[in-house]
């Protein structure tokens, strides 16, 4: 899998930065397919077998769909490089933070 470490910071006032998280996802939601939907769901109910976390969280955005493991720790091994397998054949790429672990779907 095609995977990337990312230079982010945490949001000095997180409120704002959900809301403009929140007003983002309500702008580009309706561009994607309901199967896009579907597979974003069902990927965010693997994630959440596969890691420890706080939350996952679906976030739609302009070129891709979003699926953030919000402080991942690593579950089960196995099943996670299994998973990561196939997406990496479907074209999703992974990316870690300081804040959790970033799915990106590519739009079809």
């Amino acid at each position: 899998m095609n995977t990337r470490d990312l230079d982010t910071q945490p949001a000095t006032n997180r409120w704002w930065a959900a809301k403009d998280a929140n007003r983002l996802n309500l702008r580009w939601e309706p561009t994607y397919s309901e199967q896009q939907k579907i597979k974003a769901s069902r990927m965010r109910g693997c994630l959440d077998l596969v890691y420890g976390n706080r939350g996952v969280h679906v976030n739609f955005r302009e070129k891709w769909i979003a699926v953030k493991v919000d402080r991942a720790i690593v579950r089960d091994r196995v099943n996670l490089r299994l998973l990561e397998t196939d997406w990496a054949q479907e074209g999703i790429e992974r990316r870690d933070t300081a804040q959790g672990v970033i799915y990106r779907i590519p739009r079809d």
